[in-house]
């Protein structure tokens, strides 16, 4: 399960194998063995020996800001794996065969969004007519993507251009699936102008730690992308491996407000826009991680849908190096623990 600090002044230090955490006078005792990761979303205190035994037990403390961003983590440092996975990611990243990856999940983005409106369609028959359009506009930009041809820096930005025009056919059909307060306007990044948006990014900034982990561990280097350019301190390689999951962030925030968990009370007003106040954290880290322990297909078997991505970043580090090895059930995540996310 995933750990998270959201209360003020709460503070997290070891006793034996145990993560004890303390907030006022209440304290609350954690199993190391149950925890994957740790996620701190305010100001909080954490004691060198509680890192020690994160570090031991191979679970990453990650930084979040208001927004919901990752900003820094604690690793253990040691690579995944061989540098020769690296090199061949800098070898590739602008071939063709680095396209063909690209086009992969793109593609895979848009077959899911495009399952994703179909699925609400048959839910919401109102607005059937205008969700099967949507997913037709989709469904043709999918075959556009395929056909582009090239090296990544030839092509990147007809390929970015086909993905912008998705996003914004894709996202003025999810507005329409919301109560007609919620309704917004396009995406909004932070701070988010609307609540759509704000759980949105909140829940796309947690996923980004989750992609990052599993790029690490199956020895990427998340600074070496190929759609999206290697710029000083940017993790590339995240930006471009996330992009088939975000549907998980979508699905689950569009689902709170389906079950009519979304409130005003959840967010407080900046002067620009709106950011997560705890409750608000609370609320849409339950369903999120939820949603993301739930069981899925995944070739041929049952497995979390979080450590999906596990098993697809190993295959994509095994896809550059010619391996055929494969990672075994149970070896996604670490941690023998209990699914969910335990929030303090």
């Amino acid at each position: 399960m995933q750990l998270v600090l959201n209360t003020f002044g709460a503070y997290l230090h070891r006793q034996g194998e145990m993560f004890r955490i303390k907030v006022g006078e209440e304290i609350k005792e954690v199993s190391s063995r149950k925890v994957s990761s740790i996620l701190i979303a305010t100001a909080a205190t954490l004691s060198t020996d509680a890192i020690q035994l994160a570090v031991e037990k191979n679970i990453d403390i990650v930084f979040l800001d208001k927004f919901g961003d990752p900003f820094g983590r604690v690793w253990h440092g040691r690579p995944g794996s061989t540098t020769r996975i690296r090199r061949e990611q800098l070898r590739l990243m602008d071939t063709k065969e680095g396209l063909a990856f690209a086009k992969e999940w793109i593609g895979l983005k848009l077959e899911r969004q495009i399952g994703f409106l179909e699925e609400m369609r048959e839910r919401r028959t109102r607005l059937s007519a205008e969700l099967t359009a949507a997913a037709n506009q989709l469904k043709d930009l999918s075959t556009s993507l395929s056909l582009v041809e090239g090296t990544v820096e030839e092509v990147r930005g007809t390929i970015m251009g086909l993905e912008g025009t998705a996003g914004r056919i894709y996202f003025a059909s999810l507005s329409k699936l919301l109560p007609d307060r919620f309704q917004f306007e396009g995406r909004s990044r932070n701070p988010a102008k609307d609540e759509f948006n704000c759980l949105l990014n909140y829940a796309y900034g947690v996923l980004y730690g989750t992609v990052e982990r599993a790029a690490l561990l199956a020895g990427l280097d998340p600074y070496i992308g190929f759609v999206h350019t290697d710029h000083y301190n940017k993790k590339s390689l995240v930006f471009d491996l996330i992009e088939p999951y975000r549907i998980w962030a979508d699905e689950a925030v569009t689902g709170l407000f389906a079950a009519k968990k979304i409130t005003q009370a959840l967010f407080d007003a900046l002067p620009n826009g709106f950011v997560l106040n705890k409750e608000g954290k609370a609320t849409l880290m339950e369903r999120f991680a939820g949603f993301l322990d739930e069981a899925i297909r995944y070739r041929g078997r049952n497995i979390k849908r979080r450590d999906t991505i596990q098993f697809d970043c190993h295959r994509f580090a095994n896809q550059l190096i010619g391996s055929t090895s494969s990672l075994q059930v149970g070896d996604a995540n670490e941690a023998d623990g209990d699914p969910g996310v335990d929030t303090v």
